[in-house]
């Protein structure tokens, strides 16, 4: 009598994912995103990313910082939730700051091309200015670490308010990303040797926080004015420093070269648009700049 054949084993089947089931990167940090109490990072109110495209920009900036790792941009994008629930940022905006402490410190432009109209994110270059030898005093300025930190945020939300996140109409990907902004940190008659603690607690602080809570939002970071033996530092610095961060740092002892530095933009003009004293025709920074209210 022959032996019944034993049942054939099936290859297992693929379920198919519940329909509130991540099944992308950008899906998981979305999920993260529901988890939290704060919905709102860069003025977007996150929303599906499948459907609402500033929410895609704001999540794909988290993956592009964490070079596609999921488990450390979701872990960045709680910390940036958790830290606008608290800081709340768009409401530094509003408040007026001191202004015997920061007046005239801090500037932010934007130049467009002559189509202002364009909804195309290259037809326009956001700058932030921060004219350090500008601080009237060191104690004053730097000494309350808090409120030189709401200052410093404010100036930033003021920048990328003009990149228009909430309204943009083109997602980014790992490799395209125009939705970012120069910074110009202006150190002339600056004393590099002699740093109190508090400039250095503000700086320390302040890189912390940028950071976690602002990834993939800058573009080129130029140092001008820097004395030659800083130059030469930073040029040591850079043997040491990433690929990916060496390109967006610049260290300049003549700020009267900035504007030769924009020749590539999608402006056209674009320095020459920028302020006399960085080498352009334009007006200078406290004509053609907002600043946060003071």
């Amino acid at each position: 009598m022959a032996e019944a054949e034993a049942p054939k084993a099936e290859a297992p089947k693929s379920e198919a994912p519940k329909p509130d089931e991540p099944t992308t990167p950008i899906q998981e940090l979305w999920a993260t995103v529901k988890a939290q109490s704060h919905p709102e990072v860069w003025g977007v109110t996150l929303a599906d990313p499948a459907t609402h495209i500033p929410s895609q920009i704001v999540l794909q900036k988290y993956l592009n910082a964490n070079d596609g790792d999921v488990v450390k941009a979701r872990d960045q994008l709680t910390k940036t939730l958790e830290w606008r629930a608290k800081l709340q940022p768009l409401e530094l905006i509003k408040k007026s700051f001191n202004k015997t402490k920061f007046e005239g410190l801090g500037y932010v432009t934007q130049y467009v091309s002559s189509d202002e109209k364009s909804d195309d994110p290259e037809s326009r270059e956001i700058f932030t200015w921060n004219i350090y030898g500008g601080v009237k005093s060191i104690d004053e300025t730097f000494g309350n670490l808090d409120e030189f930190i709401g200052w410093r945020v404010a100036l930033m939300e003021l920048a990328v308010q003009e990149l228009s996140l909430s309204t943009a109409t083109k997602p980014i990907t790992a490799d395209w990303d125009p939705y970012k902004i120069f910074q110009v940190h202006d150190y002339k008659s600056i004393s590099f040797l002699r740093q109190s603690p508090a400039v250095k607690a503000a700086s320390t602080e302040t890189i912390k926080v940028f950071a976690t809570a602002y990834p993939e939002l800058l573009k080129e970071k130029f140092f001008i004015n820097v004395p030659v033996i800083m130059g030469f530092m930073y040029g040591i610095m850079k043997l040491f420093v990433a690929p990916k961060t060496i390109k967006k740092f610049h260290p300049m002892s003549n700020g009267g070269n900035l504007a030769k530095e924009f020749t590539d933009s999608k402006v056209p003009g674009l320095g020459d648009k920028l302020p006399a004293e960085y080498g352009g025709k334009g007006a200078d920074l406290k004509a053609q700049g907002k600043e946060p209210a003071i």
